[in-house]
């Protein structure tokens, strides 16, 4: 049965966007009000005063606020949180939609929808597709991590850049420089990049792509310094540390897992961790189908996917138990590796989980006896 205070509430739908908000406002069962404010700070301010305004009028004692996730982060929900008002923010990946609904999309319709959710959360118990909101400091962090691999990501591109403009100039590398992106390699390019024996422009493109790739190999190594630095510090230390014992796990892989879970003890169990991160696989049963499995759902942080992806390769080249264990999986079914590969992801992300479980709870057990 649900809680009696929570049918006599004012609940909020808001349609969020750079420049505006659009309210779905209705108290227990009542029509919907529609209010609009700009999404400044001094508007956001007039708006939470004008709900506490409409709670007070209608004698409710809380305010249910909703809204979708989206590239606003976090702000509004820090804001509605410090006044006290109960704020959830909506996964749209986990929002169903019509075709109807999706061609005849507008910011009322968004908003009644997210009030529609709330309303049967809090009057007919429906499950809220409701995200975890880490706390900021948390997200901060995060930021860092993200940051990374996006500067990571930039220079594998600009790599391909300039092997790609060497295949366009017909530009074969010699063997006597080894290894692509060796030393040997790099003084070829530079070379290649002054020579007169090829064209203006073409060298001064590949003069442009050393630069960039420069500058980005010391924006890698200057943001794995602050990574460092930020693993030794609380509450980190000590999960990363014990992270780093497993094969394949380096400071970088292990801050990316301990920021993006969090609270470890969100998860219930090993399955909710597996599909949080999308590490399990979509299944159709209906109908005279029975249990058939599809590919992973990829729903989550692909961040993690593509960290715990590069530590399970570096662990079966480096450990051998972990390497004999992936040829086992591999052997069952020889032309899907990709299913070993998953497996060994999953496995080595239970395995984080738990021991980040255990640190945080002895953390949590330390300052209650210290409090």
């Amino acid at each position: 049965m649900q809680d009696e205070s929570k049918k006599h509430c004012i609940m909020v739908g808001c349609d969020l966007h750079d420049k505006s908000m659009l309210l779905k406002v209705a108290a227990g069962k009542d029509k919907p009000e529609t209010k609009t404010f700009e999404n400044t700070a001094a508007q956001r301010v007039q708006m939470i005063k004008w709900l506490k305004g409409k709670s007070k009028a209608k004698h409710c004692k809380q305010i249910y606020f909703a809204y979708e996730a989206s590239g606003q982060g976090f702000g509004l929900y820090d804001e509605l949180k410090a006044a006290e008002i109960e704020c959830w923010v909506l996964a749209p990946t986990r929002m169903e939609r019509s075709v109807k609904e999706k061609s005849r999309k507008t910011d009322e319709k968004d908003a009644l929808k997210i009030l529609e959710l709330v309303r049967g959360h809090l009057l007919a118990g429906n499950d809220l597709p409701a995200v975890w909101v880490a706390d900021p400091e948390l997200r901060e962090d995060r930021m860092l991590m993200r940051r990374r691999e996006t500067v990571a990501q930039q220079l594998t591109r600009t790599k391909t850049r300039v092997t790609f403009l060497l295949k366009l100039a017909k530009i074969e590398r010699p063997e006597i420089v080894g290894d692509a992106w060796s030393a040997a390699d790099r003084r070829w390019l530079r070379e290649v990049g002054e020579s007169e024996h090829y064209g203006w422009a073409m060298r001064m493109a590949l003069q442009s792509l050393l630069r960039e790739l420069a500058f980005l190999e010391d924006e890698e190594k200057e943001l794995g310094k602050q990574i460092n630095a930020l693993a030794e510090t609380e509450p980190y230390g000590e999960a990363v540390a014990k992270l780093c014992e497993l094969a394949g796990i380096g400071v970088l892989t292990a801050m990316v897992l301990v920021t993006e879970m969090g609270d470890a003890s969100r998860f219930k169990n090993r399955r909710e961790l597996a599909a949080y991160w999308g590490l399990v696989p979509s299944s159709n049963e209906s109908g005279e189908a029975n249990d058939r499995k599809g590919h992973i759902t990829r729903q989550g942080s692909g961040h993690v996917r593509r960290m715990l992806c590069q530590a399970v390769w570096a662990a079966v080249r480096t450990d051998g138990v972990i390497g004999a264990k992936y040829r086992r999986i591999v052997e069952r079914n020889p032309r899907k590796k990709k299913i070993a590969l998953v497996a060994m992801m999953r496995q080595m992300a239970i395995k984080a989980w738990h021991i980040v479980c255990l640190v945080q709870a002895q953390a949590a057990c330390t300052s209650s006896a210290d409090g």
